[in-house]
């Protein structure tokens, strides 16, 4: 049976798919967006977060490394990312949870049991279970088995994904999928890679080949204003999905809020908003109305 890295598993989710959710977090994306509200899932690897603002200068977890990689000084906790080698026992020991482990190892039975829990939650509001990440294609013989496991139990099944797969596999997870939340970025190459660290190519291929599949598939956008929220993208993102094999897809629109730079501060690594802002409410209703000129219903959220 075989074994994925996840960062989280969040049952009650509201805005990952039809009714109420639990929504399976796997860790690794070949994309960096600068504004992911998930930066713990960007590596595939087990990472370690720390608060400076939980810490209490304890020492506990000084005392109980292995390893001897962490010491307290005036700024918290410096951890020797040479001699740690991740073991998590720190986070273990932290009385206030200032360290934290991202990434832990589970089978897809180990899944499913914390999903069976929720059954009855899902039944009463047509929910399922939506796959996430990260890019959850990365983990590409996990994510087949938990399907096929979801599928034998007669959940319904999301795959939220960056399109950015080999499309053979792709394919083969259309087969087992009853939807597909699929974010488009925004449609200029050149400035998807300056955005994302990867061009769009491979992606808007792929998105052509699941709706000529006749997978169900809801359009996401993560909506930025300084990135992606001007009328011409708008345009061209219309233009190309309205093209698109199959019944007119639904557009959801995902406003930019700067939820995630804690995270960022967990991570030791520094969140630059650059020229990233909130839509505003003009932004959102032109993209709307624009969307709308051809024939496509978009609205905020899902």
């Amino acid at each position: 049976m075989k074994q994925a890295l996840i960062f989280d598993i969040k049952p009650y989710s509201i805005n990952d798919g039809p009714g109420i959710r639990i929504t399976v977090f796997l860790k690794g994306c070949p994309l960096s967006c600068v504004w992911c509200h998930n930066p713990e899932g960007i590596s595939p690897h087990v990472q370690k977060l720390y608060s400076h603002a939980k810490c209490i200068g304890c020492s506990t977890c000084v005392e109980n490394c292995p390893k001897d990689a962490l010491r307290l000084t005036s700024d918290g906790i410096v951890t020797d990312a040479g001699l740690c080698d991740l073991c998590g026992i720190c986070a273990g020991v932290c009385p206030t949870k200032a360290m934290e482990m991202s990434g832990r190892e589970v089978s897809v039975e180990e899944v499913m049991k914390v999903i069976r829990r929720e059954t009855v939650m899902m039944d009463q509001s047509e929910g399922g279970v939506t796959i996430s990440g990260g890019e959850p294609m990365m983990q590409s013989e996990f994510l087949i088995e938990l399907l096929d496991a979801l599928g034998s139990e007669g959940m319904h099944r999301a795959v939220d994904t960056s399109g950015l797969s080999n499309p053979g596999f792709l394919l083969e997870v259309a087969s087992r999928t009853e939807l597909f939340l699929f974010d488009l970025k925004m449609m200029d190459a050149g400035r998807h890679k300056r955005f994302t660290g990867v061009s769009n190519e491979k992606i808007l291929d792929n998105l052509r080949l699941l709706a000529e599949s006749g997978a169900n598939i809801n359009i996401r956008i993560p909506f930025i204003r300084g990135v992606n929220a001007d009328a011409e993208n708008i345009r061209q993102t219309a233009e190309f999905v309205v093209t698109l094999a199959g019944p007119k897809k639904p557009v959801s629109l995902l406003p930019y809020h700067n939820i995630a730079i804690h995270k960022y501060g967990k991570l030791g690594q520094v969140y630059d908003s650059g020229e990233m802002s909130e839509p505003t409410a003009e932004d959102i209703d032109r993209a709307v109305k624009i969307f709308g000129e051809y024939g496509l219903d978009a609205a905020v959220g899902g």
